[in-house]
């Protein structure tokens, strides 16, 4: 979960002569399959597509992220570059300690990806549907594990078995200083 600090709005009081903050306001929000199917029952599109999206399109997804409830319409203008950044850099963060030894041949696939399509390997993988409020980065490593998983495993190549030995042994040649 994000939690950012909308900053207030700055007014002079006149009776004072001086300048105030007030109205600093509290955002909690989470990047979820809920917050990306909010956003795709409204727009009809695919949210994870590699077109730009607009700013209409982008607070739009902003307030589908919001977990606080009622905040007010003002406060999504008055979000600061800072506040942006910030979730900018929670969408694109990795949220698990998981990683991948992929090869680097590996090609992407070219569907389209909905919240449909993950509801249903959520529940082609059984995936319990309290899921959905996980970060979505951290969903995804978890498909991709059970996919993984469910695969027989890949047998190597003559070619690919001696480049690994090979690796092995460069590496154990300079771990302990031997030429071999």
């Amino acid at each position: 979960m994000l939690t950012i600090v909308v900053p207030g709005i700055e007014l002079y009081d006149e009776v004072h002569e001086e300048f105030a903050t007030s109205g600093d306001f509290t955002l909690e929000m989470e990047h979820s399959l809920v917050s990306l199917s909010k956003w795709e029952s409204i727009f009809e599109k695919p949210f994870l597509s590699k077109e730009e999206k607009t700013s209409e399109e982008v607070l739009a997804y902003i307030k589908a992220m919001t977990l606080t409830k009622n905040p007010p319409e003002e406060i999504f203008q008055r979000l600061s570059e800072n506040n942006m950044a910030d979730i900018n850099r929670y969408i694109d963060a990795k949220m698990s300690a998981t990683w991948f030894n992929e090869p680097k041949t590996t090609s992407r696939s070219r569907e389209v990806i909905t919240a449909e399509l993950i509801y249903y390997w959520m529940i082609a993988f059984t995936i319990p549907i309290e899921f959905e409020n996980w970060h979505l980065n951290r969903l995804f490593t978890l498909i991709k594990i059970c996919n993984l998983k469910q695969q027989k495993p890949k047998k190597m190549s003559k070619s690919e078995i001696l480049a690994q030995n090979r690796a092995l042994n460069e590496q154990r040649k300079a771990q302990f200083g031997t030429r071999g």
